[in-house]
Protein backbone atom coordinates (compact mmCIF):
# COMPACT_ATOMS: atom_id res chain seq x y z
CA UNK A 1 0.00 0.00 0.00
CA UNK A 2 2.97 2.73 0.62
CA UNK A 3 4.54 3.83 -2.67
CA UNK A 4 3.83 6.34 -4.90
CA UNK A 5 1.13 8.45 -3.67
CA UNK A 6 1.81 9.04 -0.14
CA UNK A 7 5.41 11.23 -1.29
CA UNK A 8 3.68 12.78 -4.77
CA UNK A 9 -0.03 13.20 -4.25
CA UNK A 10 -0.57 15.98 -1.81
CA UNK A 11 1.50 18.75 -3.79
CA UNK A 12 -1.40 17.95 -6.74
CA UNK A 13 -4.52 18.36 -3.96
CA UNK A 14 -2.40 21.94 -3.02
CA UNK A 15 -3.71 23.15 -6.52
CA UNK A 16 -6.72 23.28 -5.49
CA UNK A 17 -7.53 22.88 -2.01
CA UNK A 18 -5.37 24.67 0.73
CA UNK A 19 -6.91 24.19 4.38
CA UNK A 20 -5.54 21.72 6.44
CA UNK A 21 -8.13 20.18 8.18
CA UNK A 22 -9.47 19.75 4.70
CA UNK A 23 -5.92 17.61 3.57
CA UNK A 24 -6.34 15.84 6.87
CA UNK A 25 -10.02 14.75 6.16
CA UNK A 26 -9.11 13.53 2.88
CA UNK A 27 -6.78 11.04 3.90
CA UNK A 28 -8.99 9.93 6.69
CA UNK A 29 -11.85 9.65 4.46
CA UNK A 30 -9.60 7.58 2.14
CA UNK A 31 -8.56 5.05 5.53
CA UNK A 32 -11.82 5.12 6.18
CA UNK A 33 -13.07 3.75 2.62
CA UNK A 34 -10.34 1.43 2.44
CA UNK A 35 -11.07 -0.15 5.61
CA UNK A 36 -14.95 -0.54 4.75
CA UNK A 37 -13.32 -2.05 1.41
CA UNK A 38 -11.60 -4.54 3.34
CA UNK A 39 -14.00 -5.57 5.21
CA UNK A 40 -16.06 -6.64 1.75
CA UNK A 41 -12.94 -7.96 0.10
CA UNK A 42 -11.91 -10.54 3.71
CA UNK A 43 -15.55 -11.45 3.43
CA UNK A 44 -15.26 -12.51 -0.57
CA UNK A 45 -11.81 -13.95 -0.15
CA UNK A 46 -12.57 -16.25 2.60
CA UNK A 47 -15.76 -17.16 0.68
CA UNK A 48 -14.54 -18.03 -2.95
CA UNK A 49 -10.80 -18.88 -1.76
CA UNK A 50 -9.44 -18.24 -5.21
CA UNK A 51 -6.62 -16.30 -6.23
CA UNK A 52 -7.57 -13.52 -8.56
CA UNK A 53 -9.15 -11.39 -6.70
CA UNK A 54 -11.74 -8.80 -8.70
CA UNK A 55 -11.95 -11.72 -11.60
CA UNK A 56 -13.40 -14.07 -9.67
CA UNK A 57 -15.20 -12.37 -7.36
CA UNK A 58 -17.27 -10.51 -10.63
CA UNK A 59 -17.24 -13.36 -12.82
CA UNK A 60 -18.47 -15.63 -9.61
CA UNK A 61 -21.21 -13.13 -8.22
CA UNK A 62 -22.74 -11.68 -11.14
CA UNK A 63 -21.21 -12.41 -14.79
CA UNK A 64 -17.92 -13.40 -16.55
CA UNK A 65 -18.33 -10.18 -18.43
CA UNK A 66 -17.53 -8.28 -15.45
CA UNK A 67 -14.72 -10.35 -14.17
CA UNK A 68 -13.22 -10.37 -17.66
CA UNK A 69 -13.04 -6.08 -17.65
CA UNK A 70 -11.84 -5.86 -14.02
CA UNK A 71 -8.77 -8.35 -15.35
CA UNK A 72 -8.69 -6.40 -18.39
CA UNK A 73 -8.29 -3.06 -16.61
CA UNK A 74 -5.82 -4.94 -13.83
CA UNK A 75 -3.59 -5.95 -16.89
CA UNK A 76 -4.09 -1.85 -18.61
CA UNK A 77 -3.64 0.24 -16.09
CA UNK A 78 -4.65 -1.23 -12.63
CA UNK A 79 -1.49 -3.05 -11.85
CA UNK A 80 0.69 -2.07 -15.02
CA UNK A 81 -0.13 1.79 -14.22
CA UNK A 82 1.25 1.72 -10.67
CA UNK A 83 4.43 0.06 -11.68
CA UNK A 84 4.73 2.28 -14.26
CA UNK A 85 4.12 5.11 -11.87
CA UNK A 86 6.54 3.96 -9.36
CA UNK A 87 9.34 3.28 -11.54
CA UNK A 88 9.20 6.97 -12.84
CA UNK A 89 8.82 8.27 -9.24
CA UNK A 90 11.47 6.40 -8.50
CA UNK A 91 14.01 8.08 -10.66
CA UNK A 92 12.40 11.79 -10.27
CA UNK A 93 13.74 11.01 -6.92
CA UNK A 94 16.93 10.46 -7.88
CA UNK A 95 17.25 13.67 -9.62
CA UNK A 96 19.84 15.24 -6.34
CA UNK A 97 22.11 12.74 -8.73
CA UNK A 98 21.13 13.89 -12.50
CA UNK A 99 19.39 10.80 -12.89
CA UNK A 100 15.87 12.78 -13.03
CA UNK A 101 13.51 11.38 -15.62
CA UNK A 102 16.05 8.58 -16.79
CA UNK A 103 13.47 6.05 -18.64
CA UNK A 104 16.19 3.52 -19.13
CA UNK A 105 16.65 3.56 -15.85
CA UNK A 106 12.79 3.07 -14.89
CA UNK A 107 12.83 0.37 -17.33
CA UNK A 108 16.14 -1.58 -16.26
CA UNK A 109 13.90 -1.43 -12.14
CA UNK A 110 10.70 -2.73 -13.89
CA UNK A 111 12.61 -5.81 -15.43
CA UNK A 112 14.81 -6.43 -12.79
CA UNK A 113 12.04 -6.53 -10.05
CA UNK A 114 9.92 -8.65 -13.08
CA UNK A 115 13.21 -11.07 -12.95
CA UNK A 116 12.50 -11.58 -8.89
CA UNK A 117 9.21 -12.90 -9.33
CA UNK A 118 9.96 -14.85 -12.15
CA UNK A 119 11.40 -18.22 -10.02
CA UNK A 120 9.75 -19.24 -6.89
CA UNK A 121 7.19 -18.11 -4.25
CA UNK A 122 10.35 -18.13 -1.41
CA UNK A 123 12.42 -15.75 -4.00
CA UNK A 124 9.13 -13.45 -4.03
CA UNK A 125 7.98 -13.16 -0.40
CA UNK A 126 11.50 -12.84 0.49
CA UNK A 127 12.18 -10.15 -1.58
CA UNK A 128 8.88 -8.59 -0.75
CA UNK A 129 9.40 -9.29 3.09
CA UNK A 130 12.76 -7.52 2.88
CA UNK A 131 11.52 -4.67 1.03
CA UNK A 132 8.17 -3.84 3.04
CA UNK A 133 10.13 -3.39 6.35
CA UNK A 134 12.43 -1.15 4.79
CA UNK A 135 9.74 0.70 3.37
CA UNK A 136 8.04 1.33 6.60
CA UNK A 137 10.36 1.44 8.80
CA UNK A 138 11.44 4.51 6.66
CA UNK A 139 8.47 6.65 6.35
CA UNK A 140 8.27 6.30 10.37
CA UNK A 141 11.49 7.92 10.38
CA UNK A 142 10.37 10.68 8.09
CA UNK A 143 7.39 11.22 10.22
CA UNK A 144 9.69 11.15 13.33
CA UNK A 145 11.97 14.10 11.52
CA UNK A 146 9.00 16.10 10.22
CA UNK A 147 7.07 16.35 13.81
CA UNK A 148 10.60 16.43 16.25
CA UNK A 149 13.16 18.26 14.23
CA UNK A 150 12.89 22.35 14.04
CA UNK A 151 12.47 23.63 10.80
CA UNK A 152 14.77 27.27 10.98
CA UNK A 153 12.29 28.83 8.74
CA UNK A 154 8.82 29.07 10.35
CA UNK A 155 7.18 29.44 6.95
CA UNK A 156 4.75 26.35 6.02
CA UNK A 157 2.11 25.04 4.54
CA UNK A 158 -0.34 24.37 7.72
CA UNK A 159 -3.43 26.47 7.12
CA UNK A 160 -6.28 25.59 10.29
CA UNK A 161 -8.91 28.38 9.78
CA UNK A 162 -12.09 27.48 8.62
CA UNK A 163 -12.16 27.93 5.33
CA UNK A 164 -11.57 24.25 5.21
CA UNK A 165 -15.38 24.36 4.82
CA UNK A 166 -15.39 25.75 0.97
CA UNK A 167 -12.75 23.35 0.16
CA UNK A 168 -14.41 20.21 0.95
CA UNK A 169 -17.55 21.76 -0.78
CA UNK A 170 -15.57 22.10 -4.18
CA UNK A 171 -14.91 20.10 -6.99
CA UNK A 172 -11.64 19.73 -6.38
CA UNK A 173 -11.64 17.60 -3.23
CA UNK A 174 -13.48 14.95 -4.64
CA UNK A 175 -10.50 14.88 -7.65
CA UNK A 176 -8.14 15.19 -5.11
CA UNK A 177 -10.08 12.27 -3.53
CA UNK A 178 -8.97 10.10 -6.62
CA UNK A 179 -5.22 10.84 -5.82
CA UNK A 180 -5.96 9.70 -2.31
CA UNK A 181 -7.23 6.83 -3.41
CA UNK A 182 -4.79 5.82 -5.40
CA UNK A 183 -2.56 6.42 -2.56
CA UNK A 184 -4.43 3.50 -0.95
CA UNK A 185 -4.29 0.97 -3.50
CA UNK A 186 -3.33 -2.26 -2.28
CA UNK A 187 -5.45 -2.46 0.72
CA UNK A 188 -7.30 -5.15 -1.32
CA UNK A 189 -3.98 -6.95 -2.64
CA UNK A 190 -4.18 -10.08 0.01
CA UNK A 191 -7.12 -11.03 -1.59
CA UNK A 192 -5.71 -11.70 -5.05
CA UNK A 193 -3.15 -13.99 -3.51
CA UNK A 194 -5.42 -16.12 -1.73
CA UNK A 195 -4.38 -19.52 -2.90
CA UNK A 196 -0.78 -18.27 -1.52
CA UNK A 197 -1.64 -17.62 1.83
CA UNK A 198 -1.70 -19.98 4.97
CA UNK A 199 -4.90 -20.75 6.83
CA UNK A 200 -6.64 -17.53 4.77
CA UNK A 201 -9.84 -17.87 7.04
CA UNK A 202 -7.44 -16.21 9.35
CA UNK A 203 -4.79 -14.54 7.80
CA UNK A 204 -6.83 -13.09 5.31
CA UNK A 205 -8.82 -10.52 7.24
CA UNK A 206 -5.98 -9.71 9.48
CA UNK A 207 -3.61 -8.77 6.59
CA UNK A 208 -6.50 -6.80 5.13
CA UNK A 209 -7.69 -4.93 8.26
CA UNK A 210 -4.68 -4.32 9.67
CA UNK A 211 -2.94 -2.89 6.96
CA UNK A 212 -6.13 -0.60 6.70
CA UNK A 213 -5.93 0.48 9.91
CA UNK A 214 -2.29 0.74 10.01
CA UNK A 215 -1.15 2.85 7.03
CA UNK A 216 -4.76 5.44 7.25
CA UNK A 217 -2.64 6.47 10.32
CA UNK A 218 0.90 6.39 8.60
CA UNK A 219 -0.75 8.25 5.59
CA UNK A 220 -2.25 11.00 7.69
CA UNK A 221 0.36 11.75 9.85
CA UNK A 222 2.90 11.89 7.09
CA UNK A 223 0.84 14.21 5.02
CA UNK A 224 0.65 16.82 8.00
CA UNK A 225 4.92 15.91 8.56
CA UNK A 226 5.19 17.31 4.99
CA UNK A 227 2.93 20.77 4.92
CA UNK A 228 4.62 21.54 8.41
CA UNK A 229 8.30 21.58 6.51
CA UNK A 230 7.33 23.08 3.17
CA UNK A 231 5.23 26.21 1.85
CA UNK A 232 1.94 25.52 -0.33
CA UNK A 233 3.79 27.54 -3.44
CA UNK A 234 6.87 25.33 -3.11
CA UNK A 235 4.51 21.99 -3.05
CA UNK A 236 1.41 22.72 -5.27
CA UNK A 237 1.40 20.75 -8.70
CA UNK A 238 5.32 19.23 -7.67
CA UNK A 239 5.30 15.40 -7.70
CA UNK A 240 8.81 15.56 -5.46
CA UNK A 241 6.86 16.89 -2.62
CA UNK A 242 8.43 14.86 -0.03
CA UNK A 243 11.95 15.83 -1.45
CA UNK A 244 10.98 19.59 -1.24
CA UNK A 245 9.86 19.18 2.28
CA UNK A 246 13.00 17.48 4.28
CA UNK A 247 15.25 18.97 2.51
CA UNK A 248 14.35 22.35 3.82
CA UNK A 249 14.34 20.38 7.18
CA UNK A 250 17.38 18.74 6.51
CA UNK A 251 19.71 20.79 4.04
CA UNK A 252 20.91 19.58 0.96
CA UNK A 253 22.89 16.88 1.88
CA UNK A 254 20.25 14.85 4.05
CA UNK A 255 17.15 15.71 1.66
CA UNK A 256 19.90 14.39 -1.07
CA UNK A 257 19.87 11.05 1.23
CA UNK A 258 15.97 11.31 2.22
CA UNK A 259 15.05 11.16 -1.62
CA UNK A 260 17.35 8.37 -2.34
CA UNK A 261 15.62 5.83 0.27
CA UNK A 262 12.06 7.44 -1.38
CA UNK A 263 13.92 6.15 -4.44
CA UNK A 264 14.43 2.82 -2.93
CA UNK A 265 11.38 2.48 -0.94
CA UNK A 266 9.95 2.69 -4.08
CA UNK A 267 10.77 -0.99 -5.19
CA UNK A 268 8.67 -2.40 -2.80
CA UNK A 269 5.92 -0.68 -4.76
CA UNK A 270 7.10 -2.36 -7.94
CA UNK A 271 7.30 -5.57 -6.59
CA UNK A 272 4.22 -5.88 -4.98
CA UNK A 273 2.21 -5.02 -8.39
CA UNK A 274 4.40 -7.28 -10.33
CA UNK A 275 3.86 -10.24 -7.70
CA UNK A 276 -0.59 -9.54 -6.72
CA UNK A 277 -1.12 -8.18 -10.92
CA UNK A 278 0.16 -11.10 -12.49
CA UNK A 279 -2.11 -13.25 -10.56
CA UNK A 280 -5.12 -11.52 -11.69
CA UNK A 281 -4.23 -12.02 -15.42
CA UNK A 282 -3.07 -15.66 -14.83
CA UNK A 283 -7.05 -16.57 -13.61
CA UNK A 284 -8.34 -14.74 -16.30
CA UNK A 285 -6.19 -16.49 -18.89
CA UNK A 286 -7.12 -19.88 -17.90
CA UNK A 287 -10.69 -19.31 -18.70
CA UNK A 288 -10.38 -17.58 -22.00
CA UNK A 289 -9.28 -18.16 -25.06
CA UNK A 290 -7.21 -15.02 -26.54
CA UNK A 291 -5.54 -15.02 -23.47
CA UNK A 292 -4.37 -18.49 -22.72
CA UNK A 293 -0.98 -18.01 -23.65
CA UNK A 294 -0.72 -16.29 -20.34
CA UNK A 295 -2.03 -19.03 -18.58
CA UNK A 296 1.76 -20.43 -19.12
CA UNK A 297 3.35 -21.26 -15.35
CA UNK A 298 7.17 -21.89 -13.98
CA UNK A 299 7.46 -25.94 -12.78
CA UNK A 300 7.23 -23.94 -9.18
CA UNK A 301 3.61 -23.00 -10.66
CA UNK A 302 4.71 -19.44 -10.91
CA UNK A 303 2.82 -17.25 -13.99
CA UNK A 304 5.60 -16.28 -15.73
CA UNK A 305 4.11 -15.42 -18.65
CA UNK A 306 1.48 -13.17 -17.16
CA UNK A 307 4.13 -11.46 -14.97
CA UNK A 308 5.87 -10.51 -18.52
CA UNK A 309 2.37 -9.50 -19.68
CA UNK A 310 2.49 -6.93 -17.03
CA UNK A 311 6.05 -5.83 -17.23
CA UNK A 312 5.76 -4.95 -20.88
CA UNK A 313 2.73 -2.96 -20.62
CA UNK A 314 3.72 -1.24 -17.28
CA UNK A 315 7.43 -0.43 -19.57
CA UNK A 316 4.70 1.07 -22.41
CA UNK A 317 3.01 3.36 -20.01
CA UNK A 318 6.26 4.40 -18.40
CA UNK A 319 8.07 5.73 -22.14
CA UNK A 320 4.15 6.79 -23.09
CA UNK A 321 2.27 8.54 -20.51
CA UNK A 322 2.69 11.94 -18.00
CA UNK A 323 2.63 10.72 -14.49
CA UNK A 324 -0.31 13.17 -13.68
CA UNK A 325 -2.19 11.94 -16.58
CA UNK A 326 -1.70 8.13 -15.96
CA UNK A 327 -2.24 8.46 -12.02
CA UNK A 328 -6.09 10.01 -12.89
CA UNK A 329 -7.38 7.54 -15.10
CA UNK A 330 -5.66 4.61 -13.74
CA UNK A 331 -7.57 5.87 -10.63
CA UNK A 332 -10.64 6.45 -11.91
CA UNK A 333 -10.97 2.66 -13.49
CA UNK A 334 -9.61 1.64 -10.09
CA UNK A 335 -12.32 3.40 -8.23
CA UNK A 336 -15.07 2.04 -10.64
CA UNK A 337 -14.02 -1.42 -10.17
CA UNK A 338 -13.35 -1.41 -6.61
CA UNK A 339 -17.17 -0.43 -6.82
CA UNK A 340 -18.32 -3.20 -8.54
CA UNK A 341 -16.35 -5.94 -6.64
CA UNK A 342 -17.35 -4.56 -2.87
CA UNK A 343 -21.28 -4.30 -4.43
CA UNK A 344 -20.54 -8.00 -5.32
CA UNK A 345 -20.08 -8.93 -1.56
CA UNK A 346 -23.73 -7.60 -1.09
CA UNK A 347 -24.53 -10.73 -3.65
CA UNK A 348 -22.53 -13.73 -2.31
CA UNK A 349 -25.17 -16.58 -2.37
CA UNK A 350 -25.14 -20.25 -0.54
CA UNK A 351 -22.20 -18.50 2.18
CA UNK A 352 -20.24 -20.52 3.74
CA UNK A 353 -20.41 -20.46 7.71
CA UNK A 354 -16.08 -20.67 7.78
CA UNK A 355 -15.53 -17.53 5.97
CA UNK A 356 -15.44 -13.78 7.49
CA UNK A 357 -18.58 -11.87 7.76
CA UNK A 358 -18.44 -8.10 7.35
CA UNK A 359 -19.38 -6.33 10.11
CA UNK A 360 -22.41 -3.38 10.07
CA UNK A 361 -22.97 -5.02 6.77
CA UNK A 362 -24.43 -3.63 4.16
CA UNK A 363 -24.10 -0.25 6.05
CA UNK A 364 -20.54 0.15 5.40
CA UNK A 365 -20.64 -1.24 1.81
CA UNK A 366 -23.53 1.16 1.30
CA UNK A 367 -21.33 4.26 2.48
CA UNK A 368 -18.54 3.21 0.19
CA UNK A 369 -20.12 2.86 -2.79
CA UNK A 370 -22.26 6.48 -2.10
CA UNK A 371 -18.61 7.90 -1.63
CA UNK A 372 -17.32 6.48 -4.70
CA UNK A 373 -19.69 7.40 -7.24
CA UNK A 374 -20.27 10.94 -5.84
CA UNK A 375 -16.32 10.78 -6.55
CA UNK A 376 -16.20 9.20 -9.93
CA UNK A 377 -18.89 11.99 -11.16
CA UNK A 378 -16.87 15.01 -9.52
CA UNK A 379 -14.05 13.94 -11.04
CA UNK A 380 -15.90 13.39 -14.57
CA UNK A 381 -16.82 16.67 -14.58
CA UNK A 382 -13.58 18.52 -13.16
CA UNK A 383 -11.27 15.77 -15.30
CA UNK A 384 -13.27 14.92 -18.41
CA UNK A 385 -10.36 13.54 -20.94
CA UNK A 386 -8.90 11.57 -17.92
CA UNK A 387 -12.32 9.89 -17.07
CA UNK A 388 -13.16 9.24 -20.39
CA UNK A 389 -9.72 7.29 -21.18
CA UNK A 390 -10.03 5.31 -18.62
CA UNK A 391 -13.58 4.60 -19.87
CA UNK A 392 -12.23 3.96 -23.13
CA UNK A 393 -9.80 1.44 -21.85
CA UNK A 394 -12.87 -0.30 -20.32
CA UNK A 395 -14.95 -0.05 -23.59
CA UNK A 396 -11.67 -1.69 -25.65
CA UNK A 397 -12.13 -4.45 -22.96
CA UNK A 398 -15.58 -5.01 -23.71
CA UNK A 399 -15.24 -5.20 -27.42
CA UNK A 400 -12.46 -7.86 -26.58
CA UNK A 401 -14.51 -9.57 -24.48
CA UNK A 402 -17.31 -10.14 -27.41
CA UNK A 403 -14.32 -11.69 -29.61
CA UNK A 404 -12.89 -13.74 -27.03
CA UNK A 405 -14.03 -17.54 -26.18
CA UNK A 406 -14.58 -19.42 -22.86
CA UNK A 407 -11.43 -22.17 -22.83
CA UNK A 408 -14.14 -25.26 -22.90
CA UNK A 409 -13.37 -27.87 -20.16
CA UNK A 410 -11.71 -30.54 -20.96
CA UNK A 411 -14.32 -34.04 -20.72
Amino acid sequence: MIGTGVFTSVGFQLTSIHNTWAIILLWIVGGLLSLFGAFAYAELGTHFKESGGDYIYLSRVFHPMLGYLSAWAGLTVGFSAPVALAAMAFTKYLAPFGLQNNLWLAIGIIILIGLMHSFTIKHSSRFQNISTIVKIAFILILILLGFFVTNIDSANAIILNNTWQKDISSTGFAVSMVYVSYAYVGWNAAAYVVDEIENPRKNLPKALIGSAIFVSVVYVLFQIALLKNATAASLAGKEEVTFIAFNNLLGTTGGKWVSVFIAIQLIATISSYLWVGPRVTHAMAKEFTLWKPLAKTNKHGIPVAAIWANVIIAIVLTLTGSFEVVLLYAGFVLQIMASLTVASSLFIKNKNEASFTSPAKPLLQVIFLLFNAGVLVFTFIDRPKESLMGICILLLGLVIYYFDKPVQPKI
